[in-house]
């Protein structure tokens, strides 16, 4: 039996999104078609001008223009910021922040700091079940009390030879 594999295909705001551009930015002929796996990875590889542009000098999506800013997408968003950015406008809010964007700087820092917290507390617990699991399955190969392999008390006398 053959198998007819089809070519999986995205809508072009998927694209965008993977290749971190603004979609209204886009030609026509990508804002209108659809876009293989393939084409997506030979974009990637290789991108066209229009692709390198767009990325070099904007217009960026919201979550490029804040992970240039070092803020989230809530944080563009409280700052008043709801549209795309340019690169030099980017560069513009970082050389002389405003206030919104140094609380928001904050913010993120604090938020990433304890993630990281979260992170190691989470290793610490994993490492001692790990130790406790250890422990369980070593102390389980040892028997401390004289049993008989039934879990009874150990055979006396004739059932002791007979190997019952």
């Amino acid at each position: 039996m053959t198998s007819h594999k089809t070519a999986q295909t995205m809508k072009p705001a998927t694209a965008a999104k993977k290749l971190g551009v603004y979609l209204p930015a886009t030609p026509a002929e990508f804002q209108d078609g659809v876009v293989s796996r393939d084409e997506l990875d030979a974009l990637q590889a290789e991108p066209p001008a229009w692709l390198a542009e767009l990325r070099r000098n904007g217009p960026h999506p919201r979550p490029v223009v804040a992970a240039r800013l070092g803020v989230s997408i809530s944080g563009l968003a409280r700052g008043g910021i709801t549209e795309a950015l340019t690169t030099a406008e980017i560069d513009a809010l970082k050389a002389d922040p405003p206030a919104w964007l140094r609380e928001e700087r904050v913010i993120a820092e604090e938020v990433r700091k304890e993630q990281a917290r979260l992170r190691e507390l989470q290793k610490a617990r994993e490492k001692k079940e790990q130790a406790a699991a250890r422990e369980d399955a070593a102390g389980a190969g040892r028997s401390t009390s004289r049993t008989g392999s039934r879990g009874g008390p150990a055979p006396k006398g004739r059932a002791a030879r007979s190997g019952y």
